[in-house]
């Protein structure tokens, strides 16, 4: 502790500066950290297990449309069935016959990639967890060009929990 007047050094709990006599400062509690703290903690957890909800929601009808679009598209660049020929029959393919396939495994470890990143992202927000917001940060980042719903999902999740109070909130869950 020093003294506001000179800048001498004052000892623990002495109420004057030896050198100039000025008054020590009192001391006083320091006031509350924030008022009303615990409300905006509640309020923000609300927000985001509400996120995280919607988070699983994105994931299982990424998952189902995942797997719908790729069992069509597999039928019809494949020849299979008898009501869907592709341009290409029998899996004849200009860039050799395996390539129909590999585009379609491609696609079913994207579709499992992107759905199970949802579900992360979902589960460690609806957790908590300090990495379940970065793995929706990630998620919402990627997610940005999936028009609209992952964009609109994105958008709602970054504004949710990115800055410094949001992360302060975040935190105090």
């Amino acid at each position: 502790m020093f003294c506001s007047g000179c800048g001498q050094a004052l000892a623990q709990g002495q109420p004057v500066c030896p050198q100039c006599g000025r008054p020590a400062a009192a001391t006083t509690a320091p006031p509350p950290l924030v008022p009303n703290l615990a409300f905006e903690v509640a309020t923000y957890a609300n927000r985001v297990r509400a996120l995280s909800t919607v988070w699983f929601i994105y994931g299982g009808l990424s998952l189902l449309l995942g797997i719908v679009g790729l069992a069509f598209a597999n039928s019809f660049l494949n020849g299979n069935g008898f009501w869907m020929r592709g341009p290409w029959p029998h899996g004849n393919f200009p860039l050799g016959p395996g390539f129909g396939s590999a585009i379609l495994h491609f696609a079913w470890i994207m579709v499992i990639l992107r759905s199970g990143l949802a579900f992360a992202a979902g589960w460690g927000l609806m957790e908590r967890a300090p990495w379940g917001r970065v793995v929706a940060i990630v998620a919402a980042f990627l997610s940005l060009l999936k028009i609209p719903f992952g964009t609109a999902l994105a958008i709602w999740t970054l504004v949710t929990l990115l800055g410094y109070r949001n992360t302060t909130l975040y935190d105090q869950l």
